[in-house]
């Protein structure tokens, strides 16, 4: 059983959550906090595995409480939950020692299993999250090449359908791409039927000539 402790200032969020982990049998919500400084406290008479934590709260944001949490209780994992995909708040959360970064609208499938993944001790990010950081604390060298060019997105695509779409790309399989993304296979599935009719493609074949002919740059893997 991974028990959980909700961490954020809005009471329906809060009563949101606590519906959508309830039917999960591995699964116990053991405390509600609306600030870090109520979650600390709220640690020193409860045991929570993971933590769903906040960013912008009053009192004491989800980074403070983070950095607060992790020495305190360092077999706790936080799992950070909210609206803000801003770098500098991923980049700090981790520093402070979260051990993920979910948006709040991440599919209710998804946010399960990646509690239950961070809980194993994986890390975590919301789609397209690493790229970003990647982008802004990669140094800029004296004499930069000239670069490449950049992949134009799938404007009709959400992230994940993108990362998905470049895997089926590759000749990725289903388990294959479930296992790289940390999602089940029908959650692949799922995200497999809704892109091909985004872009109004009858199967796995045309969305690979679809990405190639979009993306020529990119050669298929050897």
């Amino acid at each position: 059983m991974i028990r959980i402790l909700l961490v954020d200032d809005q009471p329906l969020i809060r009563r949101g959550l606590r519906a959508l982990l309830k039917p999960e049998p591995d699964l116990e919500i053991v405390g509600e906090a609306e600030n870090g400084e109520t979650a600390i406290d709220l640690l020193k008479t409860i045991t929570a595995d993971v933590i769903l934590m906040d960013i912008r709260m009053p009192i004491m944001d989800g980074v403070a409480a983070t950095g607060a949490i992790v020495p305190l209780h360092p077999s706790t994992k936080i799992l950070i939950l909210t609206t803000f995909d801003d770098t500098e708040y991923v980049s700090r959360a981790l520093q402070a020692g979260a051990a993920g970064y979910l948006l709040k609208d991440t599919p209710a499938e998804e946010l399960v299993q990646a509690i239950q993944l961070i809980h194993k001790g994986y890390t975590q990010l919301s789609p397209g999250l690493a790229q970003k950081l990647i982008q802004t604390t990669r140094p800029t060298p004296e004499n930069p090449p000239t670069p490449s060019l950049p992949i134009p997105p799938d404007s009709d695509l959400t992230p994940r359908e993108q990362e998905i779409l470049q895997l089926i790309a590759q000749g990725s399989s289903n388990r294959e791409i479930a296992q790289k993304l940390y999602i089940s296979e029908k959650t692949v599935k799922n995200h497999i039927t809704n892109l091909l009719a985004r872009l109004g493609l009858r199967d796995r074949t045309q969305a690979a000539i679809y990405f190639h002919e979009r993306h020529p740059q990119l050669h298929p893997p050897q």
